[in-house]
């Protein structure tokens, strides 16, 4: 889900739980935490193998100045309008409750996590007052990092980066990885981080959502957002260490994954590279465009399981994605989604195909067949009808996903007029 990650909260629970806190003083006599930032400074750039160009300024805000702060970046990075097109298009897809408010769970949820927070504009690490000692600790260390990455990446391009959602959360991955695995780090003395956490990144999961008691707003979130919230942090702190196994010596700001899945999977960043199809769509018959993105294999993924509720067989029908893009429409009856994805071979289609097949049997328990061939399936499900169709696209295989309004065209977008670009 792209821009909206509040970070200081979760990246705090995965260091803490993994080390157990820091319940060193919050202050120092020269400064806010200068004590703090002197003592994290030099084992940051240790572990990064990177130097402050300048050590960023650190300032003590109220909670509700930065929740204001917060709140107005989190309207700049993601405006309402944009906001409100993904609230739609992932309800249509089945992903989000109809009756979330999506902007105002969202700021909550920010709120809720804010313990401190490194702003790329005025390049200000900004703390809490009045937090707890051992989140202030973890939180100034994984902001430092964060504060080190911008001396070194443009921050604020990846942050508004618009329009390829899955390009967003892998490069996001790198950034909040980077973070976690570089703070693990220099917490626990270097050496394998993968072997001094009992039961590995899975476990940190678990922590996390052990720890929801703490988070009560986190913890009622919605499987999609609880799970892209975590992504950037555990899968991403995974994606260092093996890029740190493989490259020693460097970091990966020069050549950064295009996608959840070269992040997700080893092969697909260190073998022969896998990059990702983008996916053009036409103009829509018989329908408005009202906004376009894509979800990626990690995405993917979650639709799968979010309809299944069956994780291998949610892993296994996303593992062969190459690329995707959908479509939100407005008719005159009320919105739909055109959802087409292309795949690395006909076994991975036709695998996803039937899997897609399960999952609207499942999400529309009253979902009757109108017409079922090998390639193309169409159902009516009272208010609304959806097509399933296996196709082909410049030689590639594709499947197309449409749901509309019971009365709307399914045939809004021509899969012959697709283009694939490498």
């Amino acid at each position: 889900m792209g821009r909206m990650t509040p970070r200081a909260a979760i990246a705090a629970l995965v260091v803490v739980a993994a080390c157990g806190g820091d319940d060193r003083a919050a202050d120092a006599p020269s400064g806010p935490y200068a004590r703090m930032v002197a003592d994290a400074v030099p084992k940051i750039e240790k572990a990064v193998g990177l130097t402050f160009k300048t050590p960023p300024k650190v300032e003590k805000r109220s909670k509700d100045e930065v929740r204001q702060f917060l709140e107005n970046k989190f309207n700049e990075e993601s405006p309402a309008r944009e906001i409100a097109s993904l609230e739609r298009a992932y309800k249509r897809l089945g992903m989000l409750p109809d009756s979330l408010a999506l902007r105002t769970f969202m700021l909550e949820l920010l709120a809720e996590q804010v313990v401190g927070y490194y702003d790329p504009a005025t390049k200000i690490l900004y703390i809490v007052d009045g937090a707890p000692n051992e989140m202030i600790s973890v939180t100034v260390g994984h902001e430092l990092i964060h504060a080190l990455q911008d001396q070194y990446l443009d921050l604020d391009s990846i942050q508004k980066i618009e329009g390829d959602n899955d390009r967003q959360v892998a490069a996001q991955s790198v950034i909040e990885g980077q973070a976690t695995y570089e703070q693990l780090q220099a917490m626990m003395g270097g050496g394998n981080i993968a072997t001094q956490l009992p039961g590995g990144w899975d476990r940190m999961r678990e922590v996390i959502r052990e720890s929801q008691s703490s988070m009560p707003i986190f913890a009622g979130a919605p499987t999609l957002i609880q799970e892209t919230l975590i992504f950037p942090y555990l899968s991403g702190a995974e994606f260092i260490r093996r890029f740190e196994g493989q490259r020693p010596g460097t970091v990966p700001f020069g050549d950064m994954p295009q996608s959840t899945e070269q992040v997700l999977h080893e092969s697909s960043y260190f073998g022969t590279r896998d990059t990702p199809t983008a996916v053009v769509l036409p103009p829509l018959d018989g329908a408005t465009l009202v906004y376009q993105n894509n979800l990626g294999e990690f995405e993917t993924r979650l639709f799968l399981f979010q309809h299944l509720q069956d994780q291998a067989a949610a892993a296994r029908g996303a593992a062969g994605w190459d690329g995707d893009r959908y479509a939100l429409f407005s008719t005159n009856g009320g919105e739909g989604v055109a959802w087409i994805t292309t795949w690395d071979s006909a076994v991975d289609s036709g695998e996803f195909f039937d899997l897609m097949d399960t999952a609207i049997s499942k999400r529309f328990p009253g979902a009757r067949p109108v017409a079922s061939t090998v390639t193309t399936r169409t159902y009516s499900a009272g208010t609304r009808q959806l097509a399933l169709t296996a196709s082909e696209v410049m030689g590639r295989p594709v499947v197309l996903f449409v749901d509309a309004p019971a009365g709307a065209r399914v045939d809004v977008l021509d899969v012959g007029k697709v283009q694939l670009r490498d």
